[in-house]
């Protein structure tokens, strides 16, 4: 799979996080943090899921 069409599955997992937080009322603040922590999050899942091996 490709880092590109991870990282857009995961853009839209968040965006859904985002917008369920919104709606439950969660401050602005709180969502920001948790979204720029998930973003770290899928970023290094992404990195780590894609990226080729070393051969030994």
């Amino acid at each position: 799979m490709s880092f590109a069409l991870y990282m857009v599955g995961f853009l839209i997992f968040m965006a859904g996080v985002i917008w369920g937080a919104s709606v439950a009322g969660v401050p602005t603040l709180y969502i920001g943090i948790g979204a720029l922590i998930i973003l770290g999050l899928g970023i290094f899942s992404a990195v780590s899921r894609t990226r080729s091996k070393d051969p030994s």
